[in-house]
């Protein structure tokens, strides 16, 4: 009987360190008038698969992941999804695409339909900076 119970406390603690550690994660500052925008498409545009997004910054520098210059960060595509918390890094899976590389567009398949576009800046650990750095969202029409 004892076995269950020391499993479930275990598992317990499990989820509790990463819940822990995530709130504890230290913050990038941006600088004041930071912005990051998406160039295209445009806001309401309708286009074809797959779509050239690319990406503006302006008060900011683009830096790769891992890189922690003052006042830079690399871009994260939200696709599909609301914006991210800011006190935790920005997941990586098929919503949220990230772009270490100091990338400045990209192609994406999207299938017919509409979606929605949003960019966040990340820092050297992929946690939005503070204040965090977010686009407005684009809301696009895939034939």
């Amino acid at each position: 009987m004892r076995k269950p119970m020391l499993f479930a406390l275990a598992a317990a603690a499990f989820v509790a360190v990463p819940t822990l550690v995530l709130s504890q994660v230290a913050r990038t500052p941006s600088p004041e008038g930071a912005r990051v925008y998406i160039i295209s498409p445009s806001d309401g545009a309708t286009v074809s698969s797959p779509v050239l997004v690319r990406f503006g910054l302006s008060g900011m520098g683009v830096a790769p992941a891992g890189v922690a210059n003052p006042n830079t960060g690399h871009h994260h595509l939200i696709i599909d999804a609301p914006t991210p918390p800011a006190a935790a890094p920005i997941p990586n899976d098929a919503h949220h695409k990230h772009f270490g590389g100091g990338q400045t567009e990209t192609t994406v398949e999207l299938a017919p339909g509409t979606h929605t576009l949003q960019l966040v800046l990340g820092d050297a650990l992929h946690v939005p900076h503070d204040p965090p750095i977010v686009s407005e969202v684009v809301t696009i029409r895939v034939e």
